[in-house]
């Protein structure tokens, strides 16, 4: 759990004053019991460590620091639940400590009671274990946004990517709820369980909804597309040429418009008007590999020798070692072939092979 990591990193770097000014006002015993706790502490004996902070809060029950150090010994040995109310206790002693609202946030997380956790959370800021929180408690669209805000900080944490992904399926579905309840006939309602139908495959329902929306609105930019990739999914590549053609005509700007146009197209035979549309979408959004890919294909067919090496060579040097790069390899080599470039071709083909024997000795993906 993020949380448990969170807390971890927390404690390394939660320490009271030094022993000498942290324990004033103590008894010497206490300090003497203070003392051990934290020596222990540092062997990694969080029993021990236990035992001694427990004694610390038995002769001195009104100083706060004994209480927290004892919350902070069982967070430590993972024992959530007895940390509550040493820090509950801790607060209730002084009501200003930062590092208790915190280690108590957590605890109250880990053990699963996040409204409860999240005043605390809030006080401090701590955004992260805030936002997991949050989407425990069903508040998705501050989950989002607190959990970029963490993301900010540490882009490649995959736990906040983890939760950040959850609260935005939450937002999404929650957003869905509300536009359905608004207007069910709507023509963005019958668009979204239309997407719904498309990714899990049932692209004739998918195809039902698109038309229902299109009949409502049909200049909505994105709807021609969408009904496109349905028909594109199924190889109804006539179909899907006439959504994709009305949704250039609504936005000749876009670039991903007229590369599906461009790609169907291919698929259709139409080799000249693909390389047209799949160069006008190069030109739109430059360094596409998809496109580039597809650019490369069209003019192999329509015979564009000097187009069709541009394209594929482009590929190559953006994908590298990728499935896609083994693949421009293996066309160049037919070109070249074509050409009667022996040498040319053969080289082509052995780095085909390298790539195609190195993703097969990759190990297979974790389900």
């Amino acid at each position: 759990m993020i949380y448990t990591n969170m807390i971890h990193a927390v404690l390394a770097l939660f320490l009271l004053a030094q022993i000498s000014s942290g324990g004033s006002g103590l008894s010497p015993q206490a300090v003497q019991f203070l003392q051990a706790g934290a020596d222990a502490e540092g062997r990694q004996d969080f029993e021990t460590a236990i035992a001694e902070f427990r004694k610390v809060t038995e002769l001195e029950p009104r100083v706060p620091g004994g209480f927290v150090r004892l919350g902070n010994a069982y967070m430590e040995n993972r024992q959530y639940g007895e940390a509550i109310p040493a820090l509950q206790k801790a607060l209730e002693l002084n009501p200003s400590l930062p590092k208790a609202d915190q280690l108590l946030g957590y605890a109250l997380l880990a053990q699963g009671y996040a409204a409860e956790a999240i005043p605390h959370l809030k006080k401090v800021e701590e955004v992260g274990a805030l936002g997991i929180a949050q989407i425990q408690t069903g508040q998705a669209s501050e989950a989002v946004s607190n959990l970029q805000t963490a993301l900010a900080k540490t882009p490649r944490d995959l736990d906040l990517l983890f939760y950040l992904s959850q609260a935005s399926a939450m937002l999404a579905q929650q957003s869905l709820a509300v536009l359905t309840a608004a207007d069910p006939n709507s023509s963005r309602t019958h668009q979204v369980r239309a997407h719904s139908y498309y990714i899990s495959h049932q692209f004739p329902e998918a195809e039902k909804e698109y038309q229902q929306a299109l009949a409502l609105r049909p200049d909505v930019p994105g709807l021609h597309l969408e009904l496109g990739e349905v028909y594109a999914a199924g190889s109804q590549w006539a179909k899907a040429d006439e959504q994709f053609l009305a949704e250039t005509r609504l936005q000749p700007g876009n670039a991903e418009a007229a590369y599906r146009l461009g790609d169907a197209r291919l698929q259709e035979g139409k080799a000249l008007e693909a390389l047209k549309e799949l160069g006008r979408s190069d030109d739109l959004r430059p360094d596409m590999s998809e496109t580039l890919y597809a650019l490369g294909k069209a003019a192999l067919l329509a015979g564009d020798a000097a187009a069709a090496e541009r394209a594929l060579t482009r590929v190559i040097a953006l994908e590298k070692e990728s499935p896609l790069a083994a693949q421009a390899h293996y066309a160049l080599a037919r070109l070249y072939r074509q050409q009667g470039k022996a040498e040319a071709a053969e080289r082509e083909m052995q780095q085909f092979h390298r790539l195609q024997d190195h993703d097969s000795q990759q190990p297979a993906p974790r389900r």
